[in-house]
């Protein structure tokens, strides 16, 4: 069994979510001994020189109740003391912020 076979057993399933300048995947993976775990990778484009930088946390399935549980805390805290707006960029225009428009129809609920 080559690399390649090994690559595409490790991949189970993929979610892709484009949010603002950034792009998330949400990525479901198995170990040689079949045990599920996801990866989180963030991939933002550096406008300098156009190379996209991405950071990525691995969550295994023993975590994922604490982990939730966390992530949810601090969602709420910030909910409660600050207003969540998400934002809508506009493709073909400057990093400078011109073309960034608040999305009015935004659900400041958050999800997983």
């Amino acid at each position: 069994m080559g690399d390649f076979d090994n690559k595409e057993r490790e991949e189970v399933f993929s979610k892709k979510v484009r949010a603002g300048k950034r792009t998330y995947f949400f990525d479901v993976k198995a170990t040689r001994s079949n045990d599920y775990y996801i990866t989180i990778t963030e991939s933002k484009k550096r406008f300098e020189d156009g190379a996209f930088i991405k950071h990525k946390i691995f969550l295994y399935k023993e975590d994922f109740e604490k982990f939730a549980e966390g992530l949810n805390e601090v969602v709420d805290y910030i909910k409660a003391h600050q207003e969540v707006v998400e934002k809508r960029y506009e493709p073909g225009f400057e990093s400078n912020g011109v073309g960034v428009a608040e999305d009015l129809d935004a659900k400041d609920g958050f999800a997983y």
